[in-house]
């Protein structure tokens, strides 16, 4: 067990000038936040259900997804091979129970989703267009616009979410923090509505459920293919009010993204991993294929083996960048398949149909999130975790492509379901005892250079030991007071604080390289020693612990108040 710094227990923030009643409160707008709602109306009719959002409902990281959706849709494909190709990516820590929940009930999930309003490309035939990624034996990646399958999801879910007026929505919303009951179990949810909504400021929605799906921790590096609204803030949450964290430190580097230069920061174009599906390969600066014999797939590898293989060559060459080769494509194909990749290198002076694409890895998905069983229950009582936010166990040591669509899409369903059975009391919220505290907004910047030095693709105990004492200052570098109070800026700087230091902790204590964790002190994948997970809680007085453990299940509920 290791310890990391001490973090604030709850965000300072100003007391709830307005309450409001609600049974469920989602957290989250992309394809785990509005299904999760959706659902959960249909269970339970009488439900009052509220969805909160940073922005706009479309502003999510789903919006952004580009490859498609992975269901075992097509003819001579089967649940039980994409199970294999699941586990296979996952490296040995997959919860094969979950993954068997997500590949039986994915395809059924991707039919409702087409019931709903989805238009997925389709053959001349009228059949599903399927293509295959990295990682994946068959094609089974659904796919809608060419690369522009989160967007259409996203539009037909914001749209049966427009439908249905019973279902409230407050735009431009931070969730703050968890209110907990005396057992320590959920009982409502503060709230910034941003000047938007028609409350304005810090508020309460007082509750019988959270379901957490507010994406992942993207923004913690300084180049990511996330949306600048993915800062960890449910993550953050969670750990504060005393829920298990587990596997952050398999942390997903896309290996192609845009390399727009030296310096570039925020959010980075992706090129998706289906330009490779469809026939694009690596090369170096010498024209030599980077994946050659490196795997059997070649370029189609999983992620953690192209990332890593382009990575060794950029450090043996000393180039910050690699090339993907598409011109033999031609200018069709690339308009009719991939618009969206088109027009983001287009718009950086670069033509793939006649040039290379300069790429290199950037953080992109994580694997790891807040513990949770087969039906998204956390280790808090009355918290549901869904998405990227969520480790159900389905991911292992590294995501295999186009499966966080499906996870998000099939666990808030049985979210939904679950909470059909078993809709908790309403409790009311115990007087407050976590101590409260806050971060310079400008803190995020410096957690940011940080982790990219020292805790991105890869990492050593000396880089990690480096990242664990310069994150431990900028906890305990006092906020000054410049007059502004408590704010959004400060409040994400403070997330993106507390799932640095909660990662990095987890990073240093798995001694041994599987998957997206490549630690180059222990190169190997040690099966004897670290084949189990490490999980993170947050102590009284704001302490991180670090605990590795064998058990794939998912720590039951304490009901202990943190």
């Amino acid at each position: 067990m290791s310890r990391g710094p001490l973090l604030p227990e709850r965000l300072e923030a100003p007391p709830a000038g307005w309450t409001e009643h609600a049974d469920v409160v989602v957290v989250g707008s992309g394809i785990a936040g509005l299904t999760a709602a959706l659902r959960v109306r249909a269970e339970v009719p009488w439900c009052r259900v509220v969805v909160v959002t940073k922005d706009v409902l479309s502003a999510g990281s789903t919006t952004w997804a580009q490859g498609g959706i992975a269901a075992a849709l097509g003819p001579g494909d089967s649940p039980e091979e994409h199970l294999h190709d699941t586990l296979v990516a996952g490296v040995g820590l997959c919860d094969e129970a979950a993954v068997r929940t997500l590949v039986t009930e994915g395809p059924d999930a991707v039919r409702e989703l087409i019931a709903l309003g989805t238009n997925f490309d389709q053959t001349a035939a009228g059949e599903l267009a399927l293509t295959r990624e990295g990682g994946h034996l068959r094609d089974r990646i659904a796919h809608a616009g060419g690369d522009a399958t989160g967007a259409e999801i996203q539009r037909a879910l914001v749209a049966a979410v427009a439908a249905a007026p019973e279902i409230r929505v407050i735009e431009h919303a931070l969730a703050v923090d968890l209110e907990l009951a005396e057992d320590g179990a959920v009982a409502g949810v503060t709230l910034h509505v941003m000047g938007e909504g028609e409350e304005e400021g810090v508020g309460a929605v007082r509750c019988r459920a959270v379901v957490l799906a507010s994406g992942g921790m993207g923004q913690v590096f300084s180049a990511t293919t996330n949306p600048a609204v993915a800062t960890g803030d449910g993550v953050a949450i969670a750990l504060r009010a005393g829920a298990v964290l587990r596997d952050l430190e398999f942390v997903q580097f896309h290996p192609t993204v845009l390399w727009r230069g030296e310096g570039s920061r925020g959010q980075q174009p992706l090129i998706s991993e289906a330009v490779r599906g469809e026939g694009a390969f690596l090369v170096d600066h010498d024209g030599r294929r980077i994946m050659a014999g490196v795997h059997p797939l070649e370029d189609l590898a999983p992620r953690d083996v192209v990332a890593k293989a382009i990575m060794r060559r950029m450090r043996e060459s000393g180039a910050e960048h690699m090339w993907l080769d598409a011109r033999h494509f031609g200018q069709a194909l690339w308009e009719r398949r991939f618009p969206t990749v088109l027009a983001a290198c287009r718009a950086h002076g670069i033509d793939p149909v006649t040039d290379l694409v300069p790429v290199a890895p950037a953080c992109h998905y994580a694997s790891g999130g807040v513990a949770t069983d087969l039906d998204g229950r956390t280790t808090v009582r009355g918290l549901y975790a869904c998405g990227e936010v969520a480790c159900s166990g389905v991911h292992g040591a590294n995501r295999l492509a186009s499966n966080s669509l499906l996870e998000g899409l099939v666990f808030s369903r049985r979210i939904a379901a679950a909470l059909g059975e078993e809709l908790p009391p309403l409790q009311e919220p115990a007087a407050e005892r976590r101590t409260a505290g806050l971060v310079a907004a400008d803190a995020a910047g410096r957690v940011q250079r940080v982790m990219t030095a020292h805790a991105g693709v890869l990492r050593s105990e000396k880089g990690l030991a480096a990242a664990a004492d310069r994150l431990a200052t900028i906890a305990g570098t006092a906020r000054e007071d410049d007059g502004t109070g408590p704010g959004t800026a400060c409040w994400e700087a403070t997330n993106l604080l507390t799932v640095a230091s909660a990662l990095v902790g987890a990073a240093r204590l798995r001694q041994e390289t599987r998957g997206s964790h490549w630690r180059e002190d222990f190169p190997d994948t040690d099966d004897v020693h670290w084949s189990g997970h490490v999980d993170v809680r947050m102590r009284p007085g704001g302490t991180i612990h670090t605990t590795y453990v064998t058990a794939r299940t998912t720590p039951a509920p304490t009901g202990d108040t943190p």
